[in-house]
This record gives C-alpha cells, sequence and structure tokens, in this order.
C-alpha cells in the first residue's frame, strides 16, 4: 500500500439531481452504488440534493444509509450553508439535470479548493442540447472550467469532449451495478419477456418494433413493460401488463421472474455509441438473458450471441423467444453475470472515480503517489 496523502481517504461533494427518489430518474440507482462504493472504500461523501417537490412526494430512499445526504431549498441556500463543505473537499462533483447547474458550475468552479467534475450521466443529449443552445446545466463556456468531464459514454465521444469543447480531462464513467442487490433468485417465472424504463419518445418505436409486436404475433406469450409517463393512446396488447412504476427494491424480483429481459437505448446514445445501460448491467447481474438493441461498443461491455443477443426486428425477437433452447438460455444469462461482476460494479466504478481524482490531483501537486 502507497503511503503519504494518496493513501489518505478523499472528500467527496457530489451535487446531483436525485440520490433519494428513483421516481421517473434513473440517475438515483447510479449515484447511489457510486455513494456507497465510495463509502466502502473509505471516502467521506456528502451528496446534496435539491428539495424538489416531485421527489418530495416520492422518495423510496428518504435517507441514504451510506454517506451522507443533505437537501437545499435554493441555489441561495445552497452557497450558504454549503460552500466551506465544497471548499474543503478533495473532489466536487456537479451531475447533469441538477436545476440551475449552470450558476451551480459557476459557484463551485469559482470557489472549490480541490478536483472540480462534470458527471453527464446524459452525455449524448447534453452534446445535442449544447449545440441547440437548449439547455439549463451546461454551457461552452464552462466545460473547460471543470477539470473532469466524467460521461456515461466512452469511445470516440471523449475525444471530442476534449478537441471540440476543451474538457481538460474526458473520461467515462458508466453506470454500475451493486451485486449485493442484484442476483438470481428462485421463484417463478412469469414473464417471457420484459421491459422496464421510463416513457421515452425515441425509445417509443423500439418497444413497439421489439416487444409489443411479438406480443401482437404470440397470443400464447406473457409480457409486461414497466415503467412511469408513458401516453394513454398507447396500445397495449392484451398480453402485456403493465406496472407504473417499480421501486428499485423490486427491482432484482422483477428481472429474476423473466425468461429474456428487454434492453432499449435512445436515440442519441445509439448514434454516440458506447453507452450501456444501468438496467443493462441489473439485468446480467441477475442472470437474466438480454434481448438488446445494437450500438456501437456494445461488444466493450457483452460480446453478443455469447452474453446477450442483438434483436433488429420483432421477427427477430420473436425467434430467440421461442427457439432458443433452455440449457442456451442459462447459459447466455451466466456468462452475462460472470463478465458483469468481473468487470461493472458500482465497486469497479469508485475504484475509477478515485484514480480519476487522484490523477488530477497529482498534476495540481507534482509528487503525489497513486493508491493502490
Amino acid at each position: 500500500m502507497s503511503s503519504g496523502l494518496s493513501a489518505k481517504p478523499l472528500k467527496f461533494v457530489i451535487l446531483g439531481l436525485s440520490i433519494t427518489s428513483s421516481w421517473g430518474n434513473g440517475h438515483a440507482t447510479t449515484y447511489r452504488g457510486l455513494v456507497r462504493g465510495l463509502a466502502a472504500r473509505g471516502h467521506e461523501v456528502l451528496f446534496l440534493e435539491r428539495n424538489l417537490k416531485w421527489y418530495a412526494a416520492n422518495r423510496d430512499l428518504p435517507k441514504p444509509p451510506y454517506g451522507r445526504t443533505c437537501l437545499y431549498a435554493s441555489l441561495a441556500r445552497l452557497k450558504q450553508k454549503f460552500a466551506d463543505a465544497v471548499r474543503q473537499a478533495d473532489c466536487v462533483i456537479v451531475g447533469s439535470y441538477v436545476l440551475e447547474g449552470v450558476a451551480v458550475g459557476e459557484w463551485v468552479t469559482q470557489i472549490a479548493g480541490g478536483v472540480t467534475a462534470f458527471y453527464d450521466i446524459d452525455t449524448p443529449v447534453t452534446l445535442a442540447c449544447l449545440e441547440r443552445g437548449d439547455l439549463d446545466y451546461l454551457t461552452r463556456a464552462l466545460i473547460p472550467r471543470y477539470q473532469l468531464y466524467l460521461s456515461f459514454t466512452g469511445g470516440p465521444t471523449l475525444t471530442r469532449l476534449e478537441r471540440e469543447y476543451g474538457a481538460p480531462r474526458a473520461r467515462a464513467l458508466y453506470c454500475s451495478v451493486d451485486p449485493s442487490l442484484y442476483y438470481p433468485q428462485p421463484g417463478e417465472t412469469k414473464w417471457d419477456l420484459g421491459y422496464m424504463g421510463t416513457y421515452s419518445e425515441d425509445r417509443q418505436p423500439a418497444l413497439e418494433r421489439l416487444l409489443l409486436e411479438p406480443a401482437r404475433h404470440w397470443a400464447a406469450g406473457r409480457f409486461v413493460v414497466a415503467g412511469p409517463q408513458f401516453p394513454r393512446q398507447v396500445k397495449w396488447p392484451r398480453n402485456v401488463r403493465r406496472i407504473v412504476h417499480l421501486s428499485p427494491a423490486r427491482h432484482r424480483a422483477f428481472y429474476n421472474a423473466q425468461r429474456f429481459t428487454l434492453n432499449l437505448t435512445r436515440s442519441r446514445m445509439i448514434e454516440a455509441g458506447y453507452s450501456p445501460s444501468v438496467r443493462l448491467f441489473e439485468a446480467a447481474a441477475c442472470g437474466t438473458p438480454i434481448i438488446s438493441d445494437h450500438w456501437e461498443g456494445m461488444d466493450q461491455f457483452l460480446k453478443p450471441e455469447e452474453e446477450i443477443l442483438i434483436a433488429r426486428s420483432g421477427k427477430q425477437a420473436l425467434k430467440y423467444l421461442r427457439s432458443v433452447p433452455e440449457s442456451e438460455r442459462r447459459l447466455l444469462g451466466e456468462r452475462a453475470r460472470a463478465r458483469v461482476l468481473a468487470e461493472h460494479t458500482a465497486e469497479d466504478r469508485a475504484a475509477q472515480l478515485e484514480h480519476y481524482v487522484r490523477e488530477a490531483l497529482r498534476s495540481r501537486r507534482p509528487g503525489l503517489e497513486e493508491a493502490p
């Protein structure tokens, strides 16, 4: 083990959309895993969340048992109450979609004494909005002020962030899974294919093609779609069960009750590639075989045909559901689980983040060694 400053625990301050509520908010799962992972490595973490009515009415984890979580009522209260914490932290992270995120970022990059980072859980969407000038949590001028740009999307997008947008260091920090929460468990298999996700207009055509179309052509098949905000005009086949919302505590049972689960990706993420979803890793950790749409870089996370199945049409998805032998189906899930537990746990992400932060600190303080 290295000695000196590098071996000491770090102080993190994270300003994110929400950690207390997962209602229509995939960010919560990511933050929970990351904070849990950092705390398990001995770091001190303060998570700051804007107290918004939407999340206040739907908090499924009001007091996270790891790190420390505080709510703030306004930008003024944030500055008044938490300025010292921001100044003293080794790393301050501002997440995408934080309310008044530009003002928060300008304040953080002005007063922080340690490394400042922007954590983009929506990188392709962010960059598209920046091009249109339609964004309230980041600006082109703010990007170079953050010493780290942590991105849910890897691959060529990282180079683009540095060359076109002036990010000093763009690093991939993908979503992850907590294996203590997601794992195989015995129980009744209720559905042949399921999908979980908040409604998104650009994902809906894929849901229609890869789940609803197979459901219409296979009346004996059992299907399920879980997630909020779907419009009333969506026509659900009779053999598709609808669940409006599933709290994270029920995700494991949901995956384990499916023969296959469907992974769908937003159009901007498909265009950028290298954008795995948290649902991808959760399902894999449960050993549930995955059928997915295709995007560049998929094989960096799960190997097609061995660890994940790729469907480009409803006909192909239906063929998987009806024709894959049970032994092969189980093996598919087992391989995906092994891959994800080896490379994509919350502990892995916490270790990566620690590495990035110590790397940035060393550039400011030459001679600082890296912890193991």
